[in-house]
């Protein structure tokens, strides 16, 4: 459960509009990785970035063993993540706080 969202209702509202199976995930902005926690295990792989090192050092403490090999999360803004990756590489591309 999250504290900016104690009643669950962005990521009901998001598996709700979403079918997350078997997809591969680019969250972008995934701060401390709270919302991509809520989803994961549903997906093939999430791949989840944020420029705050601080937050990605937080999200990367909070992976469970059984998800390890999903979740990738990396330090990085989006601009130089995108020099780097093939654009057809993600099946669902989530923007932090886009439902809000």
């Amino acid at each position: 459960m999250s504290k900016h969202d104690p009643e669950n209702n962005e990521i009901r509202a998001l598996l709700d509009i979403v079918d997350f199976s078997g997809k591969h995930i680019l969250e972008i902005g995934c701060g401390d990785g709270n919302k991509t926690l809520r989803y994961t295990e549903q997906v093939a792989h999430v791949t989840a970035i944020d420029p705050d090192a601080d937050q990605i050092t937080l999200a990367r403490k909070q992976i469970p063993d059984h998800l390890q090999k999903i979740i990738e999360f990396h330090h990085t803004p989006f601009d130089d993540f995108a020099k780097t990756c093939l654009p057809a590489a993600f099946d669902i591309v989530i923007l932090a706080k886009s439902l809000c």
